[in-house]
């Protein structure tokens, strides 16, 4: 009985002595930890301070004189800048914003409604209307329609109208900028009127050889009286855009047979208009007309819309036209 208490006597202190022993080891792991982590913060500390410090040693110092100096190049620098240039620039970038800025850019699909619109008024004009009543059908359009656009934007768009409150607005804005830029574009273009005065001193028969040398295709016959660097107004009894032909002969061609089989009712073709340029030819519609358009029109009295060169004046309004008027024409049976 005394052996077995002295056994469990062993056993408890030695069991204490381990368990001592434990604490201790962690607390000095503990203890270790907190040195290693110490000497990494200060090291970190101590690397950012040399740099720091290597940074401060690279910034340069200047002597009192090579300030100086640098405050006189600073000064003549600036007394040399052309203010007045510079002053003329600034006012010139403005007056030309000012000058783009007039102008207002209207939605696709507002300029298809008045399209539309303007193409079903001019049915009502008659065949026979000249440029003048063309151009007065134009300025009464537009009055007509500046008066719906106000009445709807005064009525908040609440109006039974085919455009919305939004695109009176534009539509206000745009006539009273420029109606004539306005009209061109949603592709209305009303020519003024062109008086040209033809001299032909060249010999009988030059003419029609040099035509047949620079129009492409085959010889164009003597009753197409053709014309280069001409384009007659009309009204469209085949639109072009959609009918091409490979030479102007076969245009005029084309005229011919639409004269022979038209209906009693339908107008005949008595003027032809062809593109013959590679690159396209010029018009101050909305639309790209391509080589090969052909054209054909009425007319009770043929004019001309341009001849030879393009005025300076149309050019001006009209930056991308040619010197040159590029379209061939002619009046179908003309003596």
């Amino acid at each position: 009985m005394a052996r077995g208490g002295g056994e469990w006597g062993i056993h408890k202190a030695v069991r204490g002595k381990w368990c001592c022993s434990y604490k201790k080891t962690t607390l000095i792991v503990c203890c270790i930890n907190i040195v290693i982590a110490l000497y990494v913060l200060r090291s970190l500390y101590a690397s950012l301070y040399i740099y720091s410090d290597r940074d401060s040693h690279l910034a340069v110092e200047y002597t009192p004189d090579q300030i100086r100096k640098m405050e006189e190049s600073v000064r003549i620098r600036k007394s040399a800048e052309p203010l007045e240039l510079i002053r003329l620039v600034k006012q010139l970038k403005k007056e030309l914003s000012d000058e783009h800025s007039v102008g207002v850019e209207l939605p696709e699909s507002l300029k298809l409604k008045l399209t539309n619109e303007i193409i079903d008024k001019l049915k009502t004009l008659p065949p026979k209307a000249n440029v003048s009543e063309q151009r007065d059908f134009a300025e009464r359009w537009c009055t007509e329609k500046l008066e719906q656009a106000k009445q709807v934007v005064h009525e908040r768009g609440t109006l039974n109208s085919t455009i919305s409150l939004e695109e009176a607005v534009m539509l206000v804005k745009a006539l009273e900028s420029d109606r004539t830029q306005m009209l061109e574009d949603i592709g209305l273009w009303i020519p003024s009127e062109v008086v040209n005065n033809e001299h032909d001193d060249k010999p009988e028969g030059e003419l029609g050889d040099e035509l047949d040398e620079i129009l492409p295709g085959r010889p164009l016959p003597p009753e197409c009286h053709a014309e280069l660097h001409t384009d007659y107004d009309g009204a469209a009894v085949r639109w072009g855009l959609n009918h091409h032909k490979e030479s102007a002969a076969d245009c005029c061609q084309a005229c011919l047979v639409q004269a022979k089989r038209a209906k009693p009712n339908e107008k005949k073709c008595n003027v032809w208009v062809y593109c013959p340029a590679e690159d396209g030819c010029h018009s101050p519609d909305i639309y790209e007309h391509r080589l090969g358009e052909c054209w054909l029109k009425f007319a009770e009295t043929p004019k001309l819309n341009f001849k030879d060169k393009y005025p300076e004046s149309y050019r001006r309004s009209h930056p991308s036209a040619p010197v040159l008027v590029p379209w061939a024409s002619g009046i179908v049976g003309a003596a």
